[in-house]
């Protein structure tokens, strides 16, 4: 399990941290799960504009102000908890040789954009086959 602080970044690269799971694992799956409400874990592309333009799309498409039935937390937390429909909580990759066979600007990012707890867990587990 990974412990993962999302105070500082809304979008947090876990690519890194997947490749390590995986390495003198084999062939196989690997999935990253996170068991929040409010977080989502997705491949993409980051540090050429992507993860900030997921980041404006999601702000769009989920405004933090008072329209929300689930009303607790901070203004907008409402939307914090509809992120999952949209940002999925897991995410399966095919693992080859110990390695994750993401494409050559993939990565794998824990996607926070609850402002209310920068605490978050990421679960990794593998499936041999």
């Amino acid at each position: 399990m990974l412990d993962i602080d999302s105070s500082r970044r809304r979008i947090v690269d876990l690519t890194d941290e997947v490749r390590s799971f995986c390495r003198g694992r084999g062939d196989g799956l690997c999935n990253v799960f996170v068991p929040h409400a409010t977080a989502g874990v997705a491949v993409i592309e980051t540090g050429a504009g992507s993860d900030d333009d997921l980041l404006d799309t999601l702000e769009r498409l989920l405004p933090r102000d008072d329209r929300y039935r689930h009303a607790h937390g901070s203004p907008g937390h409402g939307a914090d908890h509809l992120l999952p429909a949209l940002v999925t909580p897991s995410v399966t990759l095919p693992v080859a040789g110990g390695a994750p066979l993401l494409g050559t600007w993939q990565s794998v990012v824990l996607v926070d954009l609850n402002r209310d707890n920068p605490r978050r867990s990421v679960r990794l587990s593998f499936l041999s086959g």
